[in-house]
């Protein structure tokens, strides 16, 4: 790997997305080598993605390189490469680029699309967990237009504007309403040959309600404002299965669609070599404590995503987004080096700080601790977080000034087919 050898005690980490970037940040220059691996040379603000599957944003907008981020850590060190094991009685992680020594190993690999065993979703379905992916619903859909524009049948024109979401969590719900306002605002204007009225968005949810996590006030809320976006919300649904032409659902619904988007859930993206009893069922997450060490290893943990910390708040754990991730980052950084001058660790105590999520144009939902509401000013809050949350000032000018031209235009400018997706 190439990495310079030192008396420091070296502390690697795998993965870059909030957790891995916070930590990396909380040890930036102290007395420790750092060794940052990723798979990608970028973070990704992946609460965006769904804006570039949608063509509101460009990628470089929400993703932000690695090694500008340790620009001026001294001791910090990037290498491009994916894990291949831990071997943990020899403080030893193998990569596709080599072999590197810890004195810590951090796991912050986060997740990965789950479909629940159903191979053919899998095949013929389109996940959203990067920024390829984003790039290949953005070219699918567009695609799609162009094809309907050209269809030979009715029935086939409706099949390329027929988009089915299955997942209504955040990401779902705020890409049903990105798609819709394709509909409402784009299509009519650069496809005056398709008749708006034959695009159809269907968002199906296997709960009783869409946003689970949230209050009922929000779902409720929520479900209202993709109604008037023209959504069709489909609560008690699952689907059972999809050859790339049909959907076939538990209820009598069955749509023909071009297009399925897979935001139906994730499960942890683990590495190979510790201890199978260490993660938790189907989630796959690694069972940590208050610590974030990974249960049965001294010099091991994990942050984020993939690290299940139960406790009386959170039995199953806390909630897979952004803020739990950053705080278990911050801290981890600061107990490390607590360790490192034999002082004890804090315990980790996750400080709540809501949740929300964004239908459309002036229409969002927003529950915190002791307030919840929803309309225009949740709107304004759910960007304005956003907004300041994104990762370089280049990227927070960039993503407002696109918000901005596209409130004022009702336009979206990335519709750009640059990579043209195949099936």
């Amino acid at each position: 790997m190439n990495i310079p050898e030192s008396t420091l005690p070296r502390v690697v980490i795998v993965g870059g997305g909030f957790a891995g970037v916070r930590l990396v940040k909380a040890l930036a220059n102290k007395n420790v080598q750092v060794v940052l691996i990723d798979k990608h040379n970028y973070h990704t603000f992946q609460p965006l993605l769904y804006q570039v599957s949608s063509s509101g944003l460009e990628p470089d907008s929400i993703a932000y390189p690695l090694r500008k981020i340790i620009k001026k850590h001294k001791t910090t060190f990037f290498r491009l490469a994916e894990v291949v094991q831990i071997h943990p009685e020899q403080n030893l992680l193998k990569t596709s680029i080599g072999d590197i020594k810890f004195d810590y190993l951090v796991i912050a690999t986060g997740t990965k699309t789950n479909f629940f065993g159903n191979d053919a979703i899998k095949t013929h379905s389109m996940p959203m967990k990067s920024v390829p992916q984003a790039l290949d619903i953005r070219s699918l859909i567009l695609q799609n237009f162009e094809k309907a524009a050209i269809a030979d049948t009715k029935q086939d024109r409706e099949a390329f504007l027929n988009f089915v979401i299955v997942g209504g969590g955040p990401t779902g719900v705020e890409l049903a309403g990105a798609i819709a306002e394709l509909k409402n605002n784009i299509l009519p204007k650069d496809y005056r040959d398709l008749n708006t009225q034959d695009m159809h968005i269907h968002l199906l949810e296997g709960t009783q309600r869409i946003l689970p996590p949230m209050s009922e006030n929000a779902s409720k809320q929520a479900e209202q404002f993709l109604t008037e976006l023209g959504v069709n919300v489909h609560c008690n649904t699952f689907v059972e299965n999809y050859d790339g032409k049909q959907v076939t659902t538990n209820t009598e619904l069955e749509f023909q669609s071009e297009t399925l988007i897979w935001a139906a859930g994730v499960t942890g993206a683990s590495v190979k070599g510790l201890n199978i009893n260490t993660l938790k069922g189907r989630s796959n997450r690694y069972n940590v404590n208050k610590f974030n060490q990974v249960e049965g290893y001294d010099s091991v943990f994990a942050v984020g995503d993939i690290a299940l910390m139960t406790t009386d708040a959170y039995p199953n754990g806390h909630p897979q987004v952004a803020q739990p991730a950053i705080q278990q980052g911050k801290l981890l950084g600061e107990n490390i080096l607590r360790l490192i001058k034999k002082k004890p660790m804090r315990p980790f105590y996750y400080k709540d700080k809501g949740s929300m999520a964004t239908i459309g144009r002036n229409k969002a939902v927003v529950d915190l601790k002791h307030f919840k509401f929803g309309g225009f000013f949740a709107w304004f809050v759910w960007m304005f977080i956003h907004l300041m949350s994104l990762v370089g000032f280049r990227n927070r000018v960039i993503v407002f000034f696109n918000w901005t031209y596209n409130y004022i235009n009702f336009d979206k400018a990335a519709r750009l087919i640059i990579r043209p997706f195949k099936k």
